[in-house]
């Protein structure tokens, strides 16, 4: 019997190894660090190719996102637990080992200082073990996870073409980082197993994984010089993996482990809400990438979330976010210097975007897809590639100022009949100017609630102005379609009319608009502050809360609400419009995507105006959100709060095959309704 070790807790970090072997591994050491550092280099010049933009860093940002996990656990659920169990597993045994290099190499030969011993051990092997075992426990989920299948994880691609060899590949990439990570934890308790078995130290209970094991082998005859020999081999294995794991990082899926923080880091704080002003003639080449957005390309992991929220991928299109970032990364690491429209990435895969923002709000590592797929689109309008319909009505807002061609005398038709009339806010000073838009103006069914929400301002006594003929749509469809020059060409032209008038506030109820004079304009010269810009919902919500308005005929019905893009995702106004609703009398029932998960209606982008190129036989995703909600049960109203939005579900609660089952209504038709009148 081999009695028990009852010594000052501590180890030899290179037990049993003579001074040729010792050579070796730091030999191996530095080719792994030069592999490592080759590779650094390597992705550094690629992203150094793009354009300088000045990106601000954000460090409090991306310390406090890495600690958390709060974006990779985003409706993550068991998922995003697991992912923090392996990184807070990795970090810690990461940690560890650099403790036991500063212990051999810098503390005691250059300091003669010990501190890897009493205490101080025995803490750090309880907490290496615990944190080992949560990374095991984390990376035997995932590996469950892809044996059973997730649907977001299968590369297939949704715009008809076939797999690369290179994408083909991928599946093994994954697997390989996976099983790396298991085999590095695996082998590292092995190790440690197998170094009790052979010493039996009494300290060692502060390892209780390790000890334990090391107690089941000598229950299984495995100790002594067998024990001692199969030790070594092991110490080897684990070793040259583990060297070789990091010389592969900068080249691996494990890339991510330096990109994903970087790329969160430098994340516009307005990322989509504001999209880049320059290059105003968008990206035609990779000389024309902003740096953080080749950055992006490297981060992303594959993870397929994007895919799986995208509206467009859902309806038939093809466009899969994920696979826009990996094609364009593929073709940089190929040094693809042109076709990147239209050969790397189809046309028809940029068109099909909504510019929703449900991709980038759900990305966990911080990747741009939306202000990327715009820079694309506009290297697409800068050499004239644009579907004929969308040309037609970008033709049509250059001439006529609006999006349906109509004539500027007819934009404040809809107001001729009111009593008292509206102030015209060039030539009076008001405290609301209200910013109409051109769904809200021209199309006769947002009309009805155009006319809902002038009574119930008039009902409040707000001292309101609109522009009449001056008013020019505000471009946000236009910049998000890719047409930069006549975004430009709006914006001067309304902010030049604005700082003309005299007014506290900008009211509208298009929530593209909305996001445009709120996040753009500002940036371009206007002289009202983002906050000066109210959507109707609050504002109406204030009116009720000052009692200018008061709720006569309170409702009986139940209904869902759906939050537009663009005030929700974009601007995080989501409670607003649901306590207007609430003391309205209306019972809310909430679709299982709302708030940040909400569905697009289609519109956004420019879709609205472009040709349909779903798949045959797809449902548009206005057609997929009203199946949503006709799935809760009885419901009076499907409710909506921007003109767009009144436009596509009105369409597709007829489409869809939902007539007479549910009714659409915007907020100021209820408001009004409630208010009694």
């Amino acid at each position: 019997m081999v009695s028990r070790v009852a010594a000052t807790p501590t180890r030899e970090t290179f037990a049993g190894l003579g001074d040729d072997e010792l050579v070796l591994w730091y030999a191996l050491i530095a080719v792994s660090t030069a592999l490592f550092a080759a590779g650094c280099v390597r992705l550094v010049r690629r992203w150094h190719a793009g354009r300088a933009a000045g990106a601000r860093v954000h460090v409090g940002r991306v310390l406090l996102t890495v600690a958390t996990h709060s974006w990779i656990g985003r409706r993550a659920g068991a998922t995003g637990l697991a992912h923090a169990a392996v990184f807070y597993g990795f970090v810690v045994l990461f940690v560890g080992t650099g403790i036991l290099a500063f212990q051999d190499d810098v503390a005691e030969p250059v300091f003669g200082w010990v501190f890897w011993r009493g205490g101080f051990y025995q803490g750090y092997s309880l907490f290496l073990d615990v944190f080992g075992a949560a990374l095991l426990a984390g990376l035997g989920f995932f590996a469950v996870r892809r044996l059973v299948g997730v649907a977001r994880l299968d590369y297939e691609r949704n715009d008809g073409r076939a797999l690369t060899p290179k994408r083909a590949r991928y599946r093994l990439d994954d697997w390989v980082f996976l099983w790396s990570l298991i085999y590095l934890g695996a082998t590292g308790f092995l190790l440690e197993a197998l170094r009790i078995a052979v010493d039996r130290p009494d300290f060692e209970v502060w390892a209780p994984v390790g000890f334990a094991a090391g107690n089941v082998l000598r229950a299984a005859g495995l100790d002594g010089a067998a024990a001692d020999g199969l030790r070594e081999i092991v110490w080897w294995a684990h070793g040259v993996v583990a060297l070789g794991f990091v010389a592969a990082l900068p080249f691996t899926k494990a890339m991510h482990m330096l990109t994903a923080p970087a790329t969160v880091a430098l994340r516009a704080a307005t990322v989509s809400r504001r999209l880049p002003d320059e290059p105003a003639t968008g990206y035609a080449t990779f000389a024309d990438f902003d740096r953080r957005h080749l950055l992006g390309l490297d981060a992303c992991t594959k993870c397929g979330k994007c895919h799986e929220v995208c509206p467009a991928r859902a309806g038939g299109m093809p466009l899969s976010p994920r696979d826009l970032i990996l094609d364009l990364r593929e073709a940089s690491a190929d040094g693809i210097t042109v076709g990147l429209t239209g050969g790397v990435v189809p046309e028809a895969t940029l068109w099909s975007c909504m510019q929703c923002n449900a991709c980038v709000e759900i990305c966990p590592v911080g990747i741009e897809h939306v202000p990327i797929i715009n820079l694309l689109r506009r290297g697409l309008v800068e050499q004239g590639r644009v579907d004929d319909q969308l040309q037609g009505v970008l033709e049509a807002v250059a001439t006529s100022g609006n999006s349906f061609g109509e004539s500027r005398r007819k934009r404040a038709r809809w107001a001729r009949d009111l009593e008292p009339a509206l102030k015209d806010a060039r030539a009076e000073a008001c405290d609301v100017l209200w910013y109409v838009g051109d769904y809200a103006s021209f199309d006769p069914r947002n009309q009805r609630n155009t006319l809902a929400l002038a009574g119930l301002l008039q009902a409040a006594g707000v001292d309101v102005g609109i522009l009449f003929d001056s008013e020019r749509t505000a471009g946000n469809d236009v910049r998000r379609a890719g047409e930069e020059g006549l975004f430009r060409s709006l914006a001067d032209e309304n902010i030049a009319t604005l700082a003309r008038c005299e007014f506290d506030r900008i009211l509208t109820s298009d929530p593209h608009t909305f996001n445009t004079l709120r996040n753009e304009y500002p940036a371009l010269g206007a002289v009202w502050q983002p906050d000066q810009v109210v959507h109707h919902t609050v504002l109406l919500g204030e009116l009720l809360d000052a009692g200018s308005l008061q709720i006569r005929e309170p409702l009986d019905v139940r209904a869902t609400y759906h939050d537009p893009c663009t005030l929700g995702r974009y601007n995080g106004i989501y409670e607003q419009p649901r306590e207007l609703l609430r003391r309205c009398g209306v019972e809310l029932v909430e679709m299982p995507r709302n708030r940040s998960n909400s569905f697009c209606c289609g519109a956004g982008g420019g879709r609205i105006w472009m040709r349909e190129t779903a798949a045959p036989g797809s449902r548009r995703p206005a057609e997929q959100r009203i199946d949503e909600a006709v799935a809760l049960g009885e419901l009076d109203w499907f409710v909506v709060a921007c003109p767009k939005d009144v436009t596509m579900y009105d369409d597709a609660i007829k489409t869809g095959g939902h007539a007479g089952r549910i009714e659409l209504r915007e907020v100021s038709e209820i408001v009004a309704e409630a208010v009694g009148g």
